[in-house]
């Protein structure tokens, strides 16, 4: 099966980019998920095979339960360590912008380091409409997740054999936190052969989905019973629902990084659901809300996050933010649900 994914002058670009390099930096956008993360630490560790040196660069933490990822402990937070990632972007040769599309993504204050590095920049991301200047951008939407972009590089860069166990641990990881446990945009047979590969590494992949899936507090529980019972809003004749998740919420509910993950997918197990939208407050800025929406089939609701939360993303995954209270982006979640109902009664 042919999975390569660039040309040659791409892969001789890359080559030479890495090979002149001796200060690389791999980044990856706020609130680091398991594809940003995965695909980061199994880059990282196929730059070692090569020589190099890379130090992974996070703007921010990311949930508990990939603590286990091997490797990162090897990880520098920007909101920890400002001044020493400054300099390291000031001396960078290379920066590796990995499962982000522009440069706000990683955080206001970094996304400007970011820009300001006189590094040259190589994109890995399965986001629509990069908006970064790069010397390569390796951009494909259709991809499951950036974690199988990295593999097919790898796998194209005659390296699949050196390809620690580590890596494929965090590569696989990736792949299956991007796509639900492989349950939505993964219906191509690529992913499947990559799978089987990474399977001779040794990987237990099902201790991987227990890692991530089977490793929340019991706050985490007694947090998603109530959101479901209480705060969640059904409309049956437009197939979608929301919820609310406040400070008070996450205060009762002992709330840590990592808690809400997931749970925007619950709805859209309701019979005839197509879409499930979550509204959160932000933990620490007032009047700040994030939004994540999950749809199937073919309700694309990356369309009305563009509209109207600030946002975008995938068909069928997207989010955004909204500057007001919880109780006004309420309103305007409704607005939204309305003026898409014709798409939805569809």
């Amino acid at each position: 099966m042919n999975i390569n994914i660039l040309t040659e002058a791409e892969l001789l670009l890359l080559n030479t980019l890495i090979d002149r390099s001796g200060n690389i930096i791999i980044c990856c956008h706020r609130s680091p998920d398991g594809d940003a993360l995965g695909s980061s630490l199994g880059w990282a560790q196929y730059l070692i095979a090569r020589g190099k040196n890379p130090q992974i660069v996070i703007p921010d933490a990311y949930p508990d339960f990939f603590q286990w990822l091997p490797n990162t402990e090897k990880i520098v937070r920007y909101d920890k360590h400002r001044e020493t990632v400054g300099q390291a972007f000031a001396h960078a040769d290379l920066v590796f912008c990995m499962d982000f599309n522009r440069a706000q993504r990683l955080d206001d204050t970094l996304g400007a380091v970011l820009t300001a590095s006189p590094a040259q920049k190589v994109l890995i991301d399965h986001h629509p409409e990069p908006d970064i200047d790069t010397a390569l951008c390796i951009s494909h939407p259709e991809m499951s997740s950036t974690s199988e972009l990295v593999f097919r590089i790898i796998w194209q860069s005659g390296a699949f054999e050196t390809m620690t166990k580590a890596c494929a641990i965090a590569i696989y990881c990736g792949m299956m936190t991007d796509t639900g446990g492989f349950t939505y945009n993964s219906n191509s047979p690529e992913i499947y052969f990559i799978i089987s590969q990474l399977l001779t590494k040794h990987i237990d992949k099902d201790k991987i989905y227990r890692n991530v899936y089977h490793n929340y507090s019991e706050w985490r529980l007694r947090l998603m019973g109530y959101v479901m019972y209480q705060k969640l809003n059904v409309f049956t004749d437009l197939h979608a629902s929301y919820f609310t998740l406040t400070r008070q919420d996450m205060a009762r509910f002992r709330f840590i990084k990592g808690d809400a993950e997931g749970l925007v997918n619950l709805p859209l197990q309701i019979k005839g659901a197509k879409l499930s939208i979550s509204l959160r407050e932000d933990t620490e800025r007032p009047c700040k809300i994030w939004l994540s929406l999950r749809s199937v089939d073919s309700f694309y609701c990356n369309a009305m996050a563009e509209r109207y939360f600030n946002g975008g993303g995938h068909p069928n995954a997207a989010g955004g933010h909204l500057d007001c209270t919880i109780e006004e982006a309420e309103t305007i979640v409704r607005k939204a649900l309305n003026d898409f109902r014709e798409e939805l009664q569809r």
